[in-house]
């Protein structure tokens, strides 16, 4: 009889103790739950996407606008003065 007592006491201790881990567990995933919501410090996704569509217009307008510089005004001035560079006639 004293042994099945001692068992009864050991499982029901085994229970107790495991029963306040669990609550202990849920309270701590709760808190950080909670600090997780409320923290506003961090980046977010949209943030991040109007960044890089930002750069992505902005780098799209730099290269037109160097392709139209090189177009109109560098390449043929280029090519007129390479011409002339080798004109053996005058």
């Amino acid at each position: 009889m004293k042994t099945m007592k001692n068992m009864i006491t050991k499982a029901t201790d085994f229970a107790n103790t495991t029963a306040i881990k669990a609550a202990t567990f849920a309270s701590v995933q709760k808190h950080k739950m909670r600090h997780a919501i409320a923290n506003n410090s961090g980046e977010n996704y949209v943030d991040s996407a109007v960044k890089i569509l930002i750069a992505v217009v902005l780098g799209g307008l730099l290269l037109a606008g160097l392709y139209a510089l090189f177009g109109d005004v560098v390449m043929p001035t280029l090519k007129s003065k390479i011409q002339s560079m080798f004109n053996y006639a005058g």
